[in-house]
């Protein structure tokens, strides 16, 4: 049996890759994040498949649903918010999987910073405005920055900066971005994006916090700080030039 990571996308059901669906079509097992993964999804699951909604299940727990159905030869789908890949707490699954034994692949997902990027339509790599996209997080008491990746350094660079999991700390953010992007930057929150309750919030650095907070908004969003979100004279691409030299095959 294996074990798949499946990234279930940034909320909206439809927005789970073909892959990702087909995958979890074919699992007998899901263990799915009940307060982050839309249960539409759940129907996708094969008849009596073995569901485990892991919102209030330990490390330890997890490890023991994924074994068990490997010594009883079932494939699990192990269902993401977003992609994996960033802030998913898959690294340190895969890493008792390893030790255990099991077998497991991972099928990406639509990240939560895509969905609101779609919502925003926006593009966040502008010719001549900004190439860089930094995807980050603030630190609190339940885990710190590295040493080097606080928000005040980050800043620095002047690229446009994604927050996860940072909605709570949004008078954080901006005391710590406002001396490098200046209190007349674009900032949006988009939270919830994609669902039917999506919500953006739109402002400039320096008021951007009092209008998350009168907005009420506490999880399930992300904060987009940069000045490519709010360009609109720039240089075209180079990719669709009418300069760029075209060879016939």
């Amino acid at each position: 049996m294996t074990v798949y990571f499946i990234g279930a996308g940034p909320g909206a059901a439809d927005l789970i890759t073909v892959r990702g669906a087909r995958t979890l079509a074919a699992c007998h097992v899901c263990l799915y994040a009940g307060s982050l993964v839309p249960r539409e999804l759940l129907a996708e699951c094969p008849p009596n498949a073995r569901l485990i909604d892991t919102a209030q299940l330990n490390l330890d727990e997890i490890t023991a649903e994924t074994v068990r159905a490997h010594e009883e030869g079932h494939d699990v789908a192990r269902l993401h918010s977003g992609d994996p890949s960033v802030f998913s707490a898959m690294a340190e699954q895969m890493r008792r999987l390893d030790a255990a034994g099991v077998p497991y692949e991972v099928v990406p997902g639509v990240p939560a910073f895509a969905a609101a990027a779609a919502a925003l339509k926006r593009e966040l790599t502008v010719p001549t405005v900004g190439q860089t996209v930094i995807l980050t997080r603030v630190a609190h008491s339940a885990t710190a920055m590295p040493e080097g990746e606080d928000l005040a350094t980050l800043g620095r660079s002047g690229a446009l900066v994604v927050l996860h999991l940072a909605v709570r700390y949004v008078d954080r953010v901006v005391e710590e971005l406002l001396p490098h992007y200046g209190a007349d930057c674009p900032v949006a929150v988009v939270a919830y994006a994609s669902r039917p309750d999506e919500l953006i919030i739109r402002g400039t650095l320096d008021e951007i916090a009092g209008k998350v907070k009168e907005s009420g908004v506490l999880r399930t969003a992300v904060i987009m700080v940069g000045r490519t979100l709010g360009a609109e004279q720039f240089r075209d691409s180079h990719l669709y030039s009418t300069e760029r030299e075209r060879h016939v095959c």
